[in-house]
């Protein structure tokens, strides 16, 4: 019997005639970028085998394949959360399923907080480094057969995939400002007091969500590179209370900005 990951994979190949090297997983802040693709096919992760459904707005859970700057690429818009109650092998199965796809580089998107003083709201952030404080690996437990169990993340964030995503910025007037990211488990959102031990620990812009994935991506030998749009700045460094709802507004309020930049970094990539 075939396995979840065969049949997922078999259904994205019947699904289209592309066959996508370049993965973009588009979290808040990044998902009207899913207009603009061309020659495209959906697919909902509701009719994926093995695969959970996202319930957060600003997430719709589809694979969409199609053209995008004129490369082949396969969107993961939306995502699973681990504090939405998935297990992290749910939250990373889309990569998985990607991979077996054919893709072979992917970006990981997200809207997050901004801790160090260089970031303002509305600035984006190509991801060097992270830390992982979701209190839990995506890779625990017995590993897939042919993969490794200990994956080397010396180099987790592609320095030369993350060159292309910064001269598309520039080639777009698009400030791309760089930092370490920290990934925790939510769903609250941070204390003052935790803001500020992170930025001790050297963490620029926050959020709850990609580190699962890039991990997942690195043990099966993709090349990865990370973007953040800040929306928020981070817990005792804003003015006013944080909200999913300030979150999504200041989303929209850079959409433009957003398809430009990875319409652009798609035809470079």
């Amino acid at each position: 019997m075939q396995s979840n990951l065969q049949k997922a994979t078999q259904l994205l190949c019947d699904s289209t005639h592309l066959r996508p090297r370049l993965g973009i997983v588009l979290g808040s802040a990044f998902g009207q970028v899913v207009e603009e693709v061309g020659d495209s096919s959906a697919v909902a992760f509701a009719e994926v085998p093995g695969c959970a459904v996202p319930g957060v707005d600003g997430h719709a859970g589809q694979f969409i394949t199609g053209r995008l700057g004129g490369a082949d690429v396969l969107l993961q818009a939306g995502r699973l959360h681990y504090y939405e109650g998935h297990s992290m092998d749910q939250v990373t199965f889309p990569i998985r399923v990607m991979a077996a796809f054919g893709v072979e580089q992917v970006l990981l998107t997200n809207a997050a907080g901004g801790i160090t003083a260089g970031l303002a709201v509305g600035d984006f952030m190509r991801i060097t480094d992270h830390i992982n404080m979701m209190g839990v690996n995506p890779l625990r437990g017995e590993a897939p057969a042919g993969l490794p169990v200990f994956v080397d993340m010396s180099a987790a964030y592609s320095e030369s995939l993350g060159q292309v995503l910064t001269q598309a910025a520039a080639d777009c007037k698009i400030e791309l400002k760089s930092g370490v990211f920290v990934a925790v488990s939510g769903p609250s959102y941070e204390t003052p007091a935790e803001i500020l031990a992170f930025a001790k620990l050297g963490a620029d812009a926050i959020a709850m969500s990609t580190v699962p994935e890039a991990i997942v991506a690195r043990q099966l030998g993709l090349e990865v590179a990370g973007l953040s749009c800040i929306t928020n700045a981070a817990a005792g460094l804003g003015n006013s209370a944080i909200s999913h709802e300030e979150v999504l507004d200041q989303s929209r309020q850079v959409s433009k900005q957003v398809v430009r930049l990875l319409t652009h970094f798609c035809e470079l990539a």
